[in-house]
């Protein structure tokens, strides 16, 4: 049988049913020495439930939407199921206290339950959590939410002695419950971002052909006699506008400071220039690179392409909703380079996991720069930033400051290291590849960019917290 303590006060009370919880949520049968089951102690651990699963909901949104009264009944099914449950047992019984318990076990565990989560999730969004994590966090969420569940039709089927079918019955009862209350919470959240649909303008239809055709027919031919520099940048995802940013600052950098004017171009996926600016797609990457391996001097003229964006192992990811695009891999890249005979290369990709690039690009007359090795994710990316952590310290200061891209690199990767410290990220650990042909080359193309007068300027700006670019 099941002797419930008897209520002493509030603060006593909420202690003990707090404690009632945690041997709960263990299996044991302590919980029922502990919990005391009233009114008041209903009614706040419901209050205090409701507003811990808003939280969490809050943040799972990212802040962004609105509160949903729907979302916030269908999280009370289970209380409900538990008071329900609560009531038949007190019958069975004989004891009326027992009508609470059920149902305030249940609430106080899912206070501590969201709680947890809600750290969990404030973790990852300020990405303190290892990247495999963030994969998982939803099973891990999932099965605390049946842990607690269980737990509860556990201690009383133990308490109680239920029969073997009695239990069986009573789980398969739960499961499907939950079934059901799962695929409802998913579609109404208690704080709900109501899906927006991006959609494609009919002149960006035809706005983009022409776009990319006027761009490739200005493009300027080599000037006889000496080494020209052609820059290339790519905007890969849509839906971040720090890399849209990016390649128009580095683009405009490129054609007032070094020289590309008339022989640059910048490919861009945001939703803001479907009709401005050429979007960056396998097909306009392919036709750019071509158009400029036709305007350059093989042996004497170099192409600075850079590209940023969010990435995975051997993925550089092309976003640019409602488009259906193909990201981009390191052996289409190298053949795409290939097939445009453009002989001298500097390749600097700004992603996570951008070095797993560097073996599919390497080759004697190729400079390669990565914002993070194969196995490191990289950082800055959100849409309030100009620049994400690599292309700051490599662009905006180290350029400015050195006349050499090693001199630039090493001062770039010292920066970026500083910045991930002060946040407490794992170093991205960037990369510089450069082939012997090239070695011997670069430095007659860097006098190019870096004539002996050019002053240096340095730009430091200060860095805020930003997340990964996976």
């Amino acid at each position: 049988m099941i002797e419930l303590k008897p209520s002493r006060n509030f603060l006593s009370d909420l202690r003990d049913n707090q404690i009632a919880a945690l041997w709960m949520l263990i299996g044991s049968r302590r919980c029922f020495d502990r919990v005391t089951p009233n009114g008041w102690q209903f009614l706040f651990w419901a209050v205090l439930a409701c507003l811990a699963n808003t939280l969490f909901s809050w943040l799972t949104a990212g802040g962004a939407g609105h509160f949903n009264l729907q979302g916030l009944v269908s999280y009370l099914l289970w209380p409900f199921i538990a008071l329900i449950a609560g009531i038949f047992l007190a019958q069975r019984s004989g004891l009326g206290r027992l009508m609470l318990v059920p149902a305030m076990l249940w609430l106080i565990a899912d206070v501590n339950v969201a709680l947890l989560q809600s750290f969990v999730q404030f973790l990852g969004q300020i990405d303190r959590l290892p990247d495999l994590s963030y994969e998982y966090l939803p099973t891990i969420f999932l099965g605390l939410f049946v842990w607690q569940t269980v737990a509860v039709f556990w201690v009383f089927a133990r308490a109680l002695h239920w029969p073997w079918w009695e239990q069986g019955l009573i789980l398969v009862g739960i499961i499907i419950t939950l079934t059901i209350w799962q695929s409802s919470v998913s579609s109404q959240p208690i704080w709900k971002v109501e899906e927006s649909r991006i959609t494609l303008p009919e002149a960006a239809i035809y706005a983009q052909p022409r776009l990319l055709d006027d761009v490739l027919s200005q493009m300027q031919t080599s000037v006889a006699g000496q080494s020209n520099w052609y820059f290339m940048g790519i905007a890969g995802a849509a839906y971040q506008d720090v890399f849209k940013s990016e390649v128009d600052r580095i683009q405009r950098q490129f054609d007032t400071r070094f020289g590309t004017y008339g022989r640059s171009i910048g490919l861009v996926n945001n939703k803001a220039t479907f009709i401005s600016q050429p979007i960056a797609t396998k097909t306009s990457i392919e036709r750019s690179l071509a158009r400029i391996g036709q305007q350059m001097n093989p042996d004497s003229d170099v192409l600075f392409l850079y590209m940023t964006s969010h990435g995975l192992p051997n993925v550089f990811e092309l976003a640019n909703e409602p488009i259906d695009m193909q990201s981009i891999d390191p052996q289409w890249l190298r053949e795409t380079l290939d097939r445009s005979g453009i002989r001298w290369r500097v390749i600097v990709i700004s992603s996570c996991y951008s070095g797993s690039f560097i073996p599919a690009l390497q080759s004697p007359d190729t400079l390669i720069i990565t914002a993070s090795s194969a196995d490191r994710t990289s950082f800055g990316c959100t849409n309030e930033a100009d620049y994400t952590y690599f292309g700051r310290a490599f662009f905006d200061e180290a350029l400015r400051a050195q006349h050499s891209f090693k001199s630039a690199f090493d001062m770039a990767n010292g920066r970026i290291k500083q910045w991930e410290k002060a946040q407490g990220f794992p170093h991205s650990q960037p990369q510089f590849k450069l082939g012997q042909n090239m070695a011997l080359m670069l430095p007659q193309f860097e006098s190019r960019l870096f004539p002996p007068d050019m002053l240096a300027t340095p730009t430091v700006q200060p860095i805020l917290a930003a997340r990964a670019t996976p």
